[in-house]
């Protein structure tokens, strides 16, 4: 490593360079992540295909995470990423052509989704990856709270910056008159396409070792591939807590985060006074509530004094009654309240969890452990919001909020009572099934 270990990662060309593309290209993000639920709902007017299309974005994702995972542990995480966030930044710049064109349909809406979903399958694993390969061991913790601080920054301000640009642009121009609020719409995704642009350059900049000396295949590309997935596989259900935790994540992601991922456009643009200005104060609110329970984290677990699992579980079963206080929401404020309350709550575990997961497994396994983990929680939560845009047909949307907060609340007491979940915070480490 060129830089002492005991010195900030902040001095090392490198991690400034990653630090800065990912804190634009992660506040670009925000406002693709407001403007596309808000898009098909002008354009349909249906949670269902809300939902279609949340889904058509997860699948690829979910199919090709793991392999993403694997690819990345065999070859340069800097290049994967790289090629990634092109795709990305090709995929977003059409779509802010097509709004602004008053050309956009439904199709290209799923086309464009299907795509990203697959890019962004190689990309979260490879960002993961990445920084190990930057650093020394003793820099990973004070660079990863820089990286997820700068990560729930970005969902604090980003939300609210892209609700109040979308709103700006509600009176449709004449290229723009087939979508309520187009103009916004394409100022939203053209700063996305922008700030991909700026990753890109920043990637460019970086060097690592691994890309004079990535690994190069043997043998049949595929079957490599597909035995390092199934490795990788291997050696975390031989981990009794990981295996645990992993499945907890899972089993949250497809019964509450589908619903929340519908639902609360559906709650802004329905019951709330200032449409995409509400969305974006909703999320915000959460990312803020995140950047809190973020710096409260060590606090939190010293405090838990080693019972990380039965803190998770705590946290999560008070989170599933704020979450359920939003089926008798209908005020921008009052809704904000209750998800800056989910938001603290999870900013605690995440911080927790992903110091504990990077302390318990070998590098080599790093690509392929967070696969997983993006797998369980980004995954399988869109899939679930395909269900949860049909059910709307059937149920109302505070019906909806109610199930989803009270089963994530039944689920975190139930596993109050599995050992592996309580044993969670040893620093065992995995062996490496590669």
């Amino acid at each position: 490593m060129d830089t002492p270990p005991r010195t900030s990662p902040l001095a090392h060309r490198d991690f400034r360079l990653l630090f800065g593309g990912s804190s634009i290209s992660a506040l670009g993000d925000q406002f693709t992540l407001v403007a596309l639920p808000w898009l098909v709902l002008k354009l349909t007017g249906s949670p269902a295909a809300l939902g279609l299309v949340l889904a058509t974005m997860a699948l690829p994702r979910a199919a090709f995470m793991l392999i993403g995972g694997a690819v990345v542990d065999r070859l340069s995480p800097r290049r994967v990423l790289l090629w990634a966030r092109a795709i990305n930044a090709l995929l977003i710049g059409t779509l802010t052509l097509l709004v602004f064109g008053g050309a956009i349909r439904m199709p290209f809406v799923y086309a464009l989704s299907l795509g990203i979903g697959l890019a962004t399958a190689f990309a979260y694993p490879a960002a993961s990856a990445l920084l190990p390969r930057l650093l020394s061991p003793q820099q990973l913790q004070p660079a990863n709270a820089l990286m997820m601080g700068m990560r729930q920054f970005s969902v604090f301000v980003g939300p609210a910056l892209a609700g109040l640009v979308i709103g700006a642009g509600a009176v449709p121009t004449e290229a723009t008159r087939t979508v309520v609020d187009a103009g916004g719409l394409g100022v939203a995704f053209a700063v996305d396409s922008i700030s991909f642009v700026c990753s890109l350059a920043a990637l460019l900049l970086i060097r690592t070792r691994d890309d004079a000396h990535a690994r190069a295949p043997e043998g049949h590309v595929l079957a490599n591939v597909l035995a390092n997935v199934l490795g990788g596989l291997r050696a975390i259900w031989a981990d009794v807590p990981l295996r645990a935790f992993m499945l907890y994540v899972a089993g949250v992601s497809v019964f509450v985060g589908g619903p929340l991922q519908v639902g609360l456009p559906v709650l802004a643009d329905t019951r709330l006074d200032h449409g995409a200005a509400s969305l974006g104060i909703l999320m915000t609110a959460n990312g803020g509530g995140m950047l809190v329970g973020g710096f409260l984290s060590g606090w939190a677990g010293r405090l838990a004094r080693g019972q990380l699992g039965l803190m998770i579980l705590c946290n999560d079963g008070l989170a599933g009654l704020a979450l359920a206080a939003l089926a008798f929401d209908h005020s921008t404020v009052a809704g904000a309240a209750l998800l800056a309350c989910t938001g603290v709550f999870a900013g605690i575990a995440q911080v927790a969890v992903v110091s504990w997961i990077q302390r318990r497994v070998p590098p080599a396994m790093m690509g392929r452990t967070m696969s997983v983990l993006m797998f369980a929680f980004l995954g399988l939560g869109p899939l679930s919001a395909a269900l949860a845009g049909s059910l709307l047909k059937l149920v109302s949307l505070p019906a909806m909020f109610a199930a989803a907060g009270l089963v994530l609340s039944v689920i975190a007491l139930a596993c109050m009572g599995s050992p592996a979940l309580r044993s969670i915070g040893t620093p065992l480490r995995v062996s490496d099934a590669a």
